[in-house]
């Protein structure tokens, strides 16, 4: 293999998929990154057997090959070359790639490429479409509420099904449930369900760029995998087996107070809430202040007590329709939904001190948050 490529497309490309090599394998071409020659590009590929990314990039090809180098040597280096072109050269009889740029030279130690983990070849023909924009704000809007907890796998990852022309991406982890909906641009023949790692799709958002319109989603038949492809990337992920909870039986049907407030302004209360509770459990009061007569203006008061360092209270602006109300929910899980809401404003409905709350974005059907009440003590 000879191939001449650009240090920062070379770079570009190494970042984009070393997310995907596996730090502790017990084998050892799983640490490394796979290049190889393929149709007048260089292709590099890592995976840790869940997950795999492809990557290709332009390069000036003078003789075919593939092999697997070490990725952190190999990124490290890279990174360090100067900015201009890279001259990769393989000894195939020992299998040590040759890097040349500038004055630096060096020779790297590599693993035969075949003993690499072969990646699908699926067939996108029939693949589901998604703007990349739109498929990026749901993973945000949603991936962050999946569990972290090995021993709950199916949590671990986010429900998505596509039905007709709709998309709808769920995730909960038993205290918290985001759910995202939005239109694909052509409908589906037939109804897809799967269970994708929340990591996957938050590697996914990382290699999309909003430069690109379109993702295209593959489930190869009887594989148990789902492919994503992006213009120069492809990424791969095992789905999680299991049944997902029915999340729709957690979602209030009704409510007692609806309070509307700045999303920006419950945002900064929230942080300067969390300072104090997080060193406990997380625990803030929200003491939901009805308006008292018409030309009152309702508020929402926001408090948080640590028995180190002290307390917090914040009055935030609001507009009470139904209660007043004394709730205690989890400021880490509402800084997270609030972080993530694109709307000025944003509508808390609560029903009891023991009921969950459920968090909108005023103006937007297509995002709802369900957060998990806390004992009020």
């Amino acid at each position: 293999m000879k191939v001449t490529v650009l240090q920062e497309n070379l770079a570009r490309g190494l970042s984009t998929v070393s997310r995907a090599v596996s730090p502790r394998s017990t084998l050892p071409v799983l640490g490394n990154v796979l290049i190889a020659s393929d149709e007048g590009r260089l292709r590099l590929s890592a995976t840790n057997l869940e997950l795999g990314i492809t990557c290709w990039i332009g390069a000036k090809i003078e003789e075919e090959g593939s092999t697997t180098v070490p990725a952190r040597t190999f990124s490290d280096l890279v990174n360090n070359l100067p900015d201009s072109q890279v001259r990769l050269s393989l000894d195939t009889k020992v299998q040590s790639l040759n890097l040349r740029s500038g004055s630096s030279t060096n020779d790297i130690k590599c693993i035969d490429a075949q003993e690499f983990p072969p990646l699908p070849v699926p067939d996108f023909e029939n693949a589901i479409q998604i703007n990349v924009v739109d498929f990026k704000e749901m993973i945000a809007q949603v991936a962050f509420a999946a569990s972290t907890d090995e021993a709950r796998p199916v949590l671990m990852g986010v429900l998505v099904t596509v039905e007709k022309d709709t998309i709808t991406m769920a995730a909960a982890d038993g205290f918290r449930l985001s759910v995202r909906k939005s239109t694909l641009s052509a409908p589906v023949p037939s109804p897809v369900s799967a269970i994708i790692p929340a990591r996957a799709l938050s590697e996914l958002a990382r290699i999309a760029s909003d430069g690109e319109t379109m993702i295209s989603m593959v489930l190869p038949k009887g594989r148990g995998q789902v492919v994503f492809r992006v213009k120069d990337a492809e990424l791969v992920s095992q789905l999680i087996d299991g049944t997902f909870p029915d999340y729709q039986q957690i979602i209030p049907r009704s409510h007692k107070s609806r309070t509307l407030v700045s999303t920006a302004a419950l945002l900064k209360a929230c942080k300067q809430a969390e300072i104090f509770a997080r060193e406990g459990s997380n625990v803030a009061r929200i003491n939901i202040k009805a308006s008292t007569g018409e030309l009152t203006p309702s508020e929402m008061e926001i408090s948080a007590v640590s028995e180190e360092t002290g307390s917090n209270e914040t009055i935030v602006e609001a507009t009470v329709d139904g209660i007043g109300l004394l709730v205690a929910f989890n400021v880490k899980y509402m800084r997270e939904v609030l972080e993530v809401i694109k709307t000025p404003n944003v509508a808390l409905e609560t029903s009891a001190a023991n009921a969950p709350g459920v968090i909108r974005p005023v103006g937007d059907e297509s995002f709802i948050h369900v957060i998990m009440p806390m004992h009020l003590g």
